[in-house]
């Protein structure tokens, strides 16, 4: 196979908390080195694209902005495109991802509210559905790690809404396979010569193997003992970034 393109989740991957993963800036500059087109798709939808990268950026990474993807870009496109206005159940610094807001609300977009997860916001979430409204779900992920432990993401609650409402949600973020395609088209990369890295089995790894990737899973971040054995085959497995990175290069 073939390898011209990578793409990297980057909680759990490149850092968690606070703290780089060991060889996680070495490891990029090694794909950098190689040759190799980057694009990194995160889940991330409780912090404004422009706080990732200035995230990154402490921690020492060098990532373009057209190198970042991120689910709230993509709803954006998605409302732009429909016209429509949304009713926004997300953390509030990633307002500002969604400056064009005004007027009715006729979508419901739920993203990490963390705190914002309250019943009488869920309940008005529910009460747009029955009226009509669509259901965006910017990430539909069950969990994500913190450093204090694992934490509920947004995928339970959307989950929730999906049950009370008898609805199906339109996933723009990471399980989606179009999320995995568009960050390959901006690089001009088929599915079948790129490889995807994360540290969930089944939203990063199994997902992207379903679009057409190959997939790669890390044993940092919210990898649990035995995420493995869940995988689809031809996954690989690697201790971290650093190992991940050993397996692409290794057929060049």
């Amino acid at each position: 196979m073939t390898i011209r393109g990578v793409l990297l989740d980057i909680g759990g991957v490149l850092y968690v908390g606070d703290q780089p993963v060991d060889g996680a800036r070495e490891a990029l500059e090694g794909l950098r080195a190689a040759g190799l087109a980057l694009r990194f798709i995160t889940n991330t939808t409780s912090s404004p694209k422009r706080s990732v990268l200035d995230k990154l950026a402490r921690m020492g990474f060098d990532i373009e902005p057209q190198e970042l993807f991120t689910p709230a870009a993509a709803a954006r496109d998605w409302l732009a495109v429909r016209g429509c206005t949304p009713w926004l159940l997300v953390a509030e610094p990633l307002l500002e991802d969604f400056p064009d807001r005004d007027g009715e609300p006729d979508t419901v977009v739920i993203g990490d509210a963390g705190p914002g997860f309250t019943y009488e916001a869920l309940n008005r979430a529910f009460r747009l559905i029955m009226d009509g409204a669509p259901l965006i779900a910017l990430a539909k992920n069950r969990y994500f790690m913190q450093p204090d432990g694992l934490t509920l993401d947004a995928g339970a609650f959307v989950t929730a809404l999906e049950f009370a409402a008898g609805v199906e949600a339109t996933v723009l973020g990471k399980p989606a396979p179009d999320f995995f395609i568009a960050a390959l088209s901006s690089i001009g990369c088929p599915a079948g010569e790129a490889v995807m890295i994360g540290d969930d089995w089944e939203s990063d790894v199994d997902c992207a193997m379903e679009a057409g990737l190959g997939g790669i899973l890390v044993k940092t971040g919210k990898y649990a003992q035995g995420d493995e054995a869940k995988l689809n085959p031809g996954a690989e497995v690697a201790e971290g970034i650093a190992g991940a990175v050993e397996l692409i290069l290794r057929p060049l």
